[in-house]
């Protein structure tokens, strides 16, 4: 039944059940339209297919599995202005995760388990370094070392994590699990894709720290993850090594050559070093004045050295074994990815590279 991806979808276009039967050049009433929504009647193909032609979503996005759903919503410091602008990013990670999900069905793959250690949550009761082991254990349990993490997306996709990049109102990013029916709940990761690479690599890192932290009362959730995060793209041992444990002074050409090394702002290098108690407080003041005259502190916060935006590739390369296998059309694929048959084709060849789910 569509009950509940064609009121999603309709709440994500802002449209009334009126609106939505106007827009369909009153095939259906509005009154219809509500039954529909309720599960209590089916609409036939022709109106199925104005519906969703009125609503931008595909007939597949509607006859959907209305038990996979988006559950425990994490954000950052701002909710979603209103109901509309909630309603739109869900059906739009629902609709990609979707898809994903058919491929892998398709190729008669189950999706990468969930690899959390068996210590998660982590508990953050007594202060902030809580979280600062919690970020050690999980690189610990997935055999990181020291080391920067070279494509954070890539990582987390192989731990089992879906990544998805979609427009946020004044929302860097957000956690969430996604039920369905019959199978183990599998998290979520939405990140802007409006945000430079840096900015989202950081946001990717805060939103697992919402999900493996469990965080007392008594603390800033935000602080918190926002500390993990740090933790998890700068680990200590590995600041300690490249910048010293004190240091007076630094230069803002060696901030952004440890910038493409980490992947990180400058600015949220900054941070973790004042954390760390490598830069003093006034150290760290000085710094951030000059960042502010520089307009590094206002949006869209650009900074020299922009970090690429990572791209997730697993879906699509999924898509082309399932190409090659025959076990899918070039049509089916070019559909799934959102692209046209002759890129599929040139995929396929090698000579049009990937297009990736920009992160």
């Amino acid at each position: 039944m569509i009950g509940v991806r064609l009121k999603l979808a309709r709440r994500a276009a802002g449209l009334s059940l009126r609106d939505l039967a106007d827009a369909i050049d009153g095939r259906v009433t509005a009154q219809a339209i509500g039954r529909y929504e309720r599960n209590e009647a089916m609409p036939g193909s022709a109106v199925l297919i104005a519906l969703a032609a009125a609503l931008d979503a595909s007939v597949d996005y509607l006859l959907g599995d209305p038990a996979l759903v988006l559950e425990d919503l994490a954000f950052r410091k701002d909710a979603f202005a209103t109901r509309r602008s909630a309603a739109r990013v869900e059906a739009a990670v629902l609709a990609r995760l979707e898809r994903y999900l058919a491929v892998e069905d398709i190729l008669g793959l189950f999706s990468l388990d969930w690899n959390k250690s068996r210590d998660v949550p982590y508990p953050v009761f007594r202060d902030l370094t809580d979280a600062e082991r919690g970020a050690d254990a999980l690189r610990m349990h997935w055999g990181l070392g020291i080391d920067p993490v070279s494509n954070l997306v890539e990582l987390l996709e192989e731990q089992g994590v879906k990544v998805f990049a979609v427009p946020l109102d004044n929302i860097s990013g957000l956690a969430a699990r996604a039920r369905r029916s019959g199978r183990g709940d599998m998290p979520v990761v939405v990140v802007n894709q409006n945000d430079g690479g840096e900015r989202q690599r950081f946001t990717i890192a805060h939103e697992v720290g919402h999900m493996v932290l469990a965080v007392s009362p008594r603390i800033d959730r935000e602080k918190a993850a926002h500390r993990f995060a740090g933790a998890f793209v700068m680990p200590a041992e590995a600041l300690w090594h490249e910048v010293g444990k004190r240091r007076k002074s630094v230069s803002i050409g060696e901030l952004l050559e440890l910038k493409r090394l980490f992947g990180v702002s400058v600015q949220a290098l900054t941070v973790r070093c004042r954390d760390l108690g490598i830069f003093s407080q006034a150290l760290y003041d000085r710094l951030f004045d000059a960042f502010k005259r520089a307009g590094w502190r206002s949006p869209p916060y650009e900074e020299p050295n922009p970090v690429p935006r990572e791209r997730p590739r697993r879906f699509e390369r999924l898509c082309l074994r399932a190409l090659a296998e025959g076990a899918i059309s070039g049509a089916r694929v070019a559909e799934l990815l959102d692209v046209s048959l002759r890129d599929v084709d040139g995929y396929m060849r090698g000579t049009v590279p990937l297009p990736g789910a920009a992160v």
